[in-house]
């Protein structure tokens, strides 16, 4: 705490002492923190307010912010004292030259929205987007401090507007192959993307009131598709149960009798057997393609990201002939599948489609374009 105070760490210096009087203020061992919060504050309230004298006297509204916000700061460090009042120090009530600052802070509050306002206004003249950006950036902070203050709010959706990167997007189907339409809606359909890119966007349909500034293409380059694969694999399972029960009997054909008389029944062990028979069908679709970013400004490639999409059908089923008990639990629950169709090629491109807009979209999400 001596470290902060003595480093000119004015607040940090408050801030623990204000942690080590929250309990037992007013016990003896406390007053070394009474002293150096006092100490602390005092130093903090003096360099804040040379601070601000200097600013105003080099006249330069650049420093408005500056000043603005220091007296925020000398407000809110007396906000953070008040609630541990009243303190002792040395037997006498601690005093604090608190300050009313509501009406500096008024008074610098509404300078520095004068001229952030005039700031901002001659960014917007700027066709650099950078500068639109800041000119945003500026009006942002002016409808923090200052709510409605003039048409800030106008400003800063016509900076965004403007100082947006516009993207326009196709795509290019370059395989021999016929894309299904639905599938193409889908991708282009970036209101399911749930993209947050508040400086870029994406349009699928091209607003002819729009000059874009960047076209993203997606190339379909090539779509493999595998023929229907459909094996049969042939086993016998076979086993032993207990079928009910019969009399045992000795080598002659008699039955058995126990030391009572009675007759003596045994388990009924019988071999049982069946012809298991295993389907697996199975058909894949690969689409590669590429995501093409380019600047028309320029008619420059700016990056080529690959993709490389797959989507599997595949079907494991079974019948049976002969006794089902001969089965595991296993082979009992293949035997509760059924055969499936295949499914059409235009069906496994368009699934194919769902893992390629998901990589798709993390391409977007996390692509910045370069300036």
């Amino acid at each position: 705490m001596e470290k902060a105070l003595h480093s000119g760490n004015y607040d940090l210096a408050i801030e623990d002492a204000l942690r080590k009087l929250e309990n037992n203020k007013n016990k003896e061992r406390k007053q070394d923190f009474v002293v150096m919060l006092k100490n602390a504050f005092e130093k903090a309230v003096e360099r804040d307010l040379n601070t601000i004298k200097h600013l105003r006297k080099d006249g330069n509204p650049e420093h408005y912010k500056a000043i603005y916000e220091t007296y925020l700061k000398l407000n809110s460090r007396q906000e953070k004292i008040k609630p541990i009042l009243p303190l002792q120090i040395h037997n006498k009530p601690l005093r604090l030259d608190f300050k009313d600052y509501s009406h500096v802070i008024a008074q610098s509050r509404n300078e520095v929205s004068a001229y952030l306002y005039d700031t901002g206004l001659a960014l917007m003249d700027s066709n650099n987007k950078q500068d639109l950006k800041e000119a945003y950036h500026t009006f942002q902070y002016i409808d923090r401090i200052n709510p409605k203050y003039k048409d800030v709010r106008h400003l800063m959706e016509e900076a965004h507007n403007l100082g947006s990167d516009y993207v326009i997007v196709t795509i290019e189907n370059q395989t021999d192959q016929i894309i299904p339409k639905r599938l193409e809606d889908d991708l282009l359909n970036f209101d399911t993307y749930g993209l947050n890119q508040f400086w870029t966007v994406y349009h699928a349909l091209p607003d002819n009131r729009i000059d874009y500034d960047y076209a993203m293409a997606l190339q379909l380059k090539r779509i493999n598709i595998s023929p229907e694969k459909f094996n049969e694999k042939q086993s016998l399972r076979e086993r032993q149960i207990v079928d009910g029960w019969k009399y045992q009997k000795d080598r002659k054909g008699n039955v058995v009798k126990d030391s009572l008389g009675n007759d003596i029944k045994i388990d009924n062990i019988i071999n049982i057997r069946a012809q298991f028979n295993e389907y697996h069908q199975f058909k894949s679709t690969q689409i590669l393609a590429d995501v093409v970013y380019m600047d028309l400004k320029n008619n420059q490639t700016l990056d080529v990201f690959p993709i490389d999409s797959e989507f599997v059908f595949e079907n494991f089923f079974a019948t049976i002939k002969g006794d089902e008990r001969a089965l595991n639990a296993q082979d009992r629950e293949l035997l509760r599948n059924r055969r499936l169709r295949f499914p059409s090629n235009a069906d496994m491109v368009y699934d194919t489609g769902e893992d390629l807009k998901l990589q798709l979209k993390q391409i977007i999400s996390s692509y910045k374009i370069r300036h």
